[in-house]
Order: C-alpha cells, then structure tokens, then sequence
C-alpha cells in the first residue's frame, strides 16, 4: 500500500501554503491581513490572520513582531523584513 502524504491539489502551491517561515513572501504574508483595520495591535493582526485562515508561517512570522502599534500596512511591511 502507498504511503499518504499530504500534498498539495492541483499544484498550486504558493509561500502562502509552505511550512516555512523562509519560505513566505512578503505579499503572501500581506494577503492574510487583507482588510485589516490599522492601527491594529500585533495581537489584532494575528487574530485577524487566523479568522483569514493563515497558514502557521504567518502566524508565527506574526508572534516573532515587535509587540507595538502599527499605523498602516507599510509598517507591518517593515517588520516582516525586519523579522525575516
């Protein structure tokens, strides 16, 4: 019998879905806080993520953020290039 091993349908497989912090691009990360309201909390923005389905890279590229406000999508830009 095979081995099942989760795998991804139809090949589609963006950074958005990678099991790796390393892996996630910026606008990937970006799509899971689609419609976020700022400024916003590190704690918002990981709960907003979370209602948005993200995967655990986001997430904890999210846990790894300065606990601060962050006014504006560009700012939480500059800290995912700080923590990446």
């Amino acid at each position: 019998m095979p081995e099942e091993r989760p795998s991804v349908k139809g090949g589609q497989a963006s950074a958005a879905q990678a099991a790796s912090v390393e892996a996630l691009s910026a606008s990937a990360f970006q799509k899971f806080l689609g419609g976020m309201d700022y400024p916003a909390g590190k704690q918002d923005m990981i709960s907003h993520a979370q209602k948005n389905k993200a995967p655990d890279a986001v997430i904890q590229v999210l846990e790894m953020f300065e606990d601060k406000t962050y006014h504006s999508a560009a700012d939480v830009s500059k800290e995912f290039g700080r923590v990446k």
